[in-house]
């Protein structure tokens, strides 16, 4: 029987490896790409687990958006594998936002998206993509006039400079 090229979700997966330590570019989207977040109350919620340290084991957030209709994230990799990661992040808003009766049904789509960073790709200019998506999708006019985002480097009264 020929083999078939992998297509959809198992193409995603084909090929995934998680390596400890290794700085990978992460996105989610939501289901059928519903734009759940518009609501402030869900973003917010959303937010503070994003935030919560519990949320991501031993991996490191090192910067991240939650858009209306996805997020993207910049981890680092403890060891724990990714796809452990990101499912555990998904489940956390996922329930937390149906316990809090803000949300019903399906959240996150199936799968996610990652791109594992080389040596010679900038994770500044990487965080910039990440935090510069509400301004490109119009969003808002900077960094500061959206509050659904963070990054490492962030001093407490100096934004990632765009």
């Amino acid at each position: 029987m020929p083999a078939f090229p992998a297509t959809g979700r198992s193409a995603l997966r084909r090929g995934r490896v998680s390596r400890p330590e290794q700085v990978y570019l992460v996105t989610a989207t939501t289901r059928h790409r519903q734009p759940t977040f518009m609501d402030h109350a869900r973003a917010r919620l959303a937010s503070q687990l994003i935030h919560a340290r519990g949320t991501w084991g031993d991996a490191g957030l090192l910067a991240w958006v939650l858009m209306p209709d996805h997020w993207h994230g910049l981890l680092e990799l403890g060891e724990e594998p990714l796809d452990r990661v990101v499912a555990r992040f998904k489940a956390a808003v996922a329930r937390e936002l149906h316990a809090s009766r803000l949300f019903e049904g399906k959240l996150w789509d199936r799968s996610f998206h990652d791109h594992a960073l080389r040596r010679e790709e900038s994770l500044l200019g990487v965080a910039r993509y990440i935090v510069g998506n509400p301004i490109r999708a119009g969003l808002a006019h900077s960094a500061l006039g959206y509050p659904y985002w963070n990054a490492v480097w962030l001093d407490e009264d100096e934004p990632l400079p765009l």
